[in-house]
């Protein structure tokens, strides 16, 4: 049988994750003496659209908390055995998929403290001790919240109300940064597609 040299060979020893659980727990209890941040404040957000080249379509989003993300899509591909229940389409080399609007998600969190308020864009230790958590995806263009997921112990209904009031409204301050990158990419993608065209036609001239 032939091998697969796509996949790399994790190594020979490894170690519990409890082991880094603890650690992580001792660098939250050092650092518990620092002073509280704002909850209403976002972390720096930077966003680009369009990063890699090779793929379809591609995105890189970094925030101040350290988080990093790199997202890529290559296709569509035609299936190699359709089946039922399967959709397949075709699209021309140029065709986009149009959207009704660019969908904002904002992730909350409240303190097991009973006077604690939502914190908006919590860090990975602030949501593992949270005693309630709220993600919403918003469509600001139209107004519409797309999608609402949120569980534990909240509070009553008005801080609930008051939670989705501040997601909303972080969700309206990161939409002008999304949307920039979404033109800064088609505009690249539009002189880049202009600029070969024009070596294209003085090669044939």
């Amino acid at each position: 049988m032939p091998l697969d040299h796509r996949r790399l060979c994790g190594p020979e020893e490894s170690q519990p994750p409890a082991l880094w659980a603890a650690a992580e727990d001792e660098e939250d209890e050092e650092g518990a003496g620092k002073a509280p941040r704002d909850p209403c404040a976002l972390r720096p957000l930077f966003a680009r659209a369009g990063l890699l080249s090779q793929a379809q379509g591609s995105a890189y989003v970094e925030l101040g908390s350290g988080t990093k993300v790199l997202c890529a899509a290559w296709g569509p591909r035609d299936a190699a055995e359709p089946g039922p229940g399967r959709l397949i389409c075709e699209f021309p080399g140029d065709a986009g998929v149009e959207m009704y609007d660019l969908a904002v998600g904002c992730a909350l969190c409240r303190p097991p403290a009973p006077a604690a308020s939502w914190m908006l864009q919590p860090a990975e230790p602030e949501e593992r001790r949270a005693a309630a958590r709220l993600t919403l995806a918003l469509l600001p263009a139209l107004n519409q919240v797309s999608a609402v997921l949120g569980g534990g112990r909240g509070g009553p209904p008005e801080d609930w109300a008051q939670a989705l009031r501040l997601g909303l409204d972080g969700c309206h301050r990161q939409y002008p940064v999304l949307r920039q990158s979404l033109l800064r990419a088609a505009q690249r993608r539009d002189a880049a597609a202009a600029a070969t065209a024009a070596a294209a036609a003085a090669t044939s001239a």
